[in-house]
């Protein structure tokens, strides 16, 4: 849970109006709320209990559909994914590292994670490759051939 930073130079209003300070005392009280959740670690708790989405690209070339999605350290085998008729699923857990010394500061995700993509009918499932690689998963999803036009004769 991040709560709005504190900003020091300029505000919406003017420094001085009734409004200005009112506004310093609000940043001030969310400033206070983030350092003591920070401290209690409840934020640690919180996010660790829901699923978050990783950055990902979907792209589409003439035979199939790629997504790539990054998950820095995460293991084949921490990672599901699952192809149904509509939808691209991938999903597993990214887990916190030891270290050494105090961590004071997060800004990689760990736990739990979630993307979900629709997906047209038109693919192949049964043809679906994975790949992990430099902390980049790809997926890549053939197009199912469609039929192509074809001129007909007509006999006489």
């Amino acid at each position: 849970m991040t709560l709005p930073a504190r900003h020091r130079h300029g505000s919406l209003m003017e420094r001085g109006s009734p409004r200005s300070e009112m506004t310093t005392d609000f940043e001030d009280i969310f400033e206070r709320m983030n350092r003591f959740l920070e401290s209690t670690g409840l934020t640690r708790s919180l996010s660790e209990t829901m699923a978050w989405a990783p950055l990902a690209d979907m792209s589409e070339t003439d035979d199939a559909y790629v997504i790539e999605c990054e998950l820095p350290g995460a293991k084949r085998e921490d990672i599901d994914v699952e192809i149904t008729e509509h939808e691209l699923a991938i999903t597993g857990e990214i887990k916190e590292r030891e270290r050494e010394g105090v961590l004071r500061r997060r800004g990689r995700p760990v736990g739990r994670f979630e993307y979900r993509a629709l997906l047209p009918t038109d693919v192949r499932a049964d043809d679906v490759q994975a790949t992990l690689s430099d902390g980049v998963l790809k997926v890549t999803i053939p197009k199912a051939k469609a039929a192509k036009p074809r001129h007909i004769e007509i006999q006489g």
